[in-house]
């Protein structure tokens, strides 16, 4: 029951405060979970303001602090559950820290990027997680600094040295998988998917040019389609219906691999055992897909939370040096390479 007669008033930081017998700063950090109240107080404070039905008032917090608690998190496609996992490792830590975070879709449209980030500029937000729609002119990290928003490059950079940067080991994480299929015997190894106008595609390939050279094998047979199952069986066929077709595909992510391997099934042949075939990501459909896909783990997850707590570094120390963090990957071993995981189990390369 609430502690007012009146239900149309509004309930104040004042209110809680009397209730409790404390004082309204305490209630208003405890609100925020600031760390100058014990933890016992901030639950105490959480459940008065929910038992009397307390709303945080944004607009009168952005006019006292000068921030809004907003973040915007501004990512490429939504149809990649890849992209999920990320976004809820984002909000994981965003959510702690009593900010809210806009989810923005670009489409991969550098133009849509664009107006999305005017629309976030208009929004007053406290700083941007982005990841770079293929075709970002490589000034935006000077635009944003001139808007006073903060802003962290999340799997892809528009720049190799300016900026606050966190992704995956792409290139060491292709390295691996390439070196596990040399071993497993074979000598014709296609690159399959990913656009060149981002640096998660240039780094892929790097990695697997760097393995294939170390193993004097040709690197050249490297085949550009769109990053999803449709362009996967476009360039798998492609490359089966030529006069010499790979022994081995590894493709750019699980979902064009999956493609490419729906692609060998209609040419009459069998994924793991007549063709190797690799992804790069470890969604849940590749190891429910059959043959279970042998992939690179890039722990999106953890990648979302570095993102978001750098972001709050990085909102709380705007002259900080600039940080890049770059997650481990780890390579998993199914069927889809001709391998199972009973029977291989490399050890000192990050693979299982």
């Amino acid at each position: 029951m609430k502690s007012t007669s009146d239900p149309a008033r509004r309930i104040k930081l004042g209110d809680i405060a009397q209730r409790l017998g404390i004082s309204t700063a305490a209630v208003s950090m405890a609100l925020r979970g600031g760390s100058g109240v014990s933890q016992a107080t901030k639950q105490r404070v959480e459940a008065v303001a929910q038992e009397l039905g307390y709303v945080y008032d944004r607009g009168a917090a952005r006019l006292r602090t000068g921030q809004s608690n907003t973040v915007g998190v501004v990512i490429g496609t939504l149809s990649n559950s890849f992209f999920g996992e990320l976004v809820c490792g984002v909000d994981e830590i965003i959510g702690e820290a009593r900010k809210i975070s806009f989810l923005l879709n670009t489409r991969e449209d550098a133009e849509r990027q664009k107006e999305l980030l005017v629309r976030m500029r208009e929004q007053s937000v406290d700083g941007l997680i982005l990841c770079p729609a293929p075709g970002t002119r490589s000034d935006l990290l000077e635009t944003m600094h001139d808007w006073g928003i903060p802003v962290i490059q999340m799997l892809r950079s528009v720049s190799d040295t300016k900026g606050d940067f966190v992704s995956a080991d792409y290139q060491t994480g292709i390295e691996t998988l390439c070196a596990h299929l040399i071993r497993l015997g074979h000598k014709r190894i296609a690159f399959l998917g990913g656009n060149l106008d981002h640096s998660a595609t240039r780094q892929r390939i790097k990695g697997f040019k760097a393995a294939l050279d170390r193993a004097q094998l040709p690197s050249d047979l490297i085949v550009k389609t769109a990053s999803d199952s449709s362009g996967g069986r476009d360039g798998a066929a492609k490359l089966l219906s030529s006069e010499n077709p790979p022994t081995a595909i590894a493709c750019f992510n699980d979902r064009v691999a999956l493609g490419a391997m729906a692609a060998v099934r209609a040419a009459g042949l069998v994924p793991g055992r007549d063709i190797a075939v690799t992804g790069f990501d470890n969604i849940n459909a590749g190891a429910e897909a059959y043959p279970a896909l042998t992939t690179v783990e890039t722990h999106a997850r953890d990648i979302g939370r570095e993102a978001g707590r750098l972001l709050l570094r990085r909102i709380e120390g705007p002259t900080m040096s600039n940080e890049r963090i770059i997650v481990p990957t780890r390579l998993i071993i199914r069927e889809s390479c001709g391998a199972t995981l009973a029977s291989r189990d490399i050890e000192g390369t990050g693979e299982t």
